[in-house]
């Protein structure tokens, strides 16, 4: 019987505190392993400032989670590489937003496949860093304004996927499998920059077809603008590793419990029924239950660390234990969506089982 197929995450995931100097600043990841970032996510935890997401296919550029702004090149200004096992900013510009002297950080990293690679599946050919291992996947394609589809390099059906118009002011889009339903008619969508619950366009098409190979996309302009450059991150489920599922939420303090196979290390959880903030969780932040010092991916806020019951998630051996009874995290009779990768496998490929924290 496979328990897991990764039975050490931080090869694919390692996440880092740290403190911004104004100068350089080479960060190197914590883990046993190591680990050079494929797609980077940093985030000012003392102050309110942006997020802001570099990859390997798009080098020194970034984009801000919290805003529909266009890519920007950061290497005079905070950002100046990804690593073997890390990341160097620069005092280039004060540090931007993510390297300013006596500010306080965090950045996740993630492993995909290195340089990006021709892929030719879709209708539109795109290049692709890819690990199948862990279930992700880095896209970069160029619109055409009518139906198309685009191949993800996963080998496996996505179940979650956040694209961005590169050069553009458009919002962030993104599906998920268990909330919305990826078909020639779609229309549905969320937008990970707002707060916004689940939403649906009149006319225009956003997600249409999902397969082992691909990903379809309508017409809606934040997809599909014809000649407009657009990132996309294509996540699937990895045993042991990774999911992407939701919960109904139950409006009380003993809240549902979220079996995931694994301890997680990080869990990013909206609401999609109602107007409520994407909450970021990690055990660098928190090392041990509860969990209470969450960031806004759609926010330029400075972190919340308020200890209370509207507040509070528990990281299991095995999952994840809502403690809360408020609406963004445990809504009455409300769809959550939920994004969790692992810290330990429940049970590894030897049979042995992690404990709790």
């Amino acid at each position: 019987m496979a328990f897991t197929t990764v039975d050490n995450p931080e090869l694919y995931l390692q996440a880092k505190t740290y403190s911004g100097n104004g100068s350089t600043n080479a960060i190197t990841f914590d883990g046993s392993e190591n680990m050079q970032p494929d797609w980077l996510w940093l985030k000012c935890r003392s102050d309110a400032n942006g997020s802001n997401i570099f990859d390997v296919l798009r080098g020194t550029n970034s984009i801000h989670s919290d805003t529909t702004g266009p890519e920007a090149d950061r290497a005079s200004d905070g950002f100046t590489s990804l690593d073997s096992d890390g990341f160097t900013l620069n005092g280039s510009g004060s540090g931007g937003s993510i390297n300013v002297s006596g500010r306080t950080y965090v950045g996740w990293g993630w492993k995909a496949g290195g340089s990006a690679s021709s892929n030719s599946n879709g209708s539109i050919t795109s290049s692709v860093s890819a690990s199948t291992t862990a279930g992700f996947s880095i896209v970069s394609y160029t619109g055409t304004g009518s139906s198309a589809t685009i191949g993800h390099g996963l080998g496996s059906i996505p179940q979650w996927i956040i694209v961005k118009n590169r050069g553009a002011t458009d919002p962030w889009m993104v599906y998920h499998h268990s909330v919305m339903t990826a078909s020639g008619t779609n229309k549905q969508f969320m937008t990970m920059n707002t707060n916004s619950a689940l939403q649906s366009n009149s006319t225009n098409t956003t997600w249409e077809s999902v397969s082992t190979s691909t990903f379809g996309i309508g017409n809606d302009y934040g997809l599909n603008t014809s000649s407009e450059n657009y990132i996309a991150y294509c996540f699937a489920d990895v045993k042991g590793y990774s999911k992407f599922g939701k919960y109904t939420g139950n409006a009380n303090v003993d809240g549902p419990m979220i079996y995931t196979g694994f301890r997680p290390s990080y869990v990013l959880i909206k609401n999609a029924a109602a107007s409520e903030h994407w909450r970021i969780y990690d055990n660098k932040r928190d090392t041990f239950n509860h969990m209470y010092h969450v960031l806004f991916a759609n926010e330029a806020s400075a972190e919340s660390t308020v200890d209370n019951a509207s507040e509070e998630i528990d990281f299991l051996s095995n999952g994840i234990k809502i403690r809360s009874s408020a609406q963004q995290l445990n809504g009455s009779g409300q769809n959550l969506i939920y994004m969790a990768f692992a810290e330990s496998p429940f049970v590894n490929s030897s049979g042995v089982p992690n404990n709790g924290r």
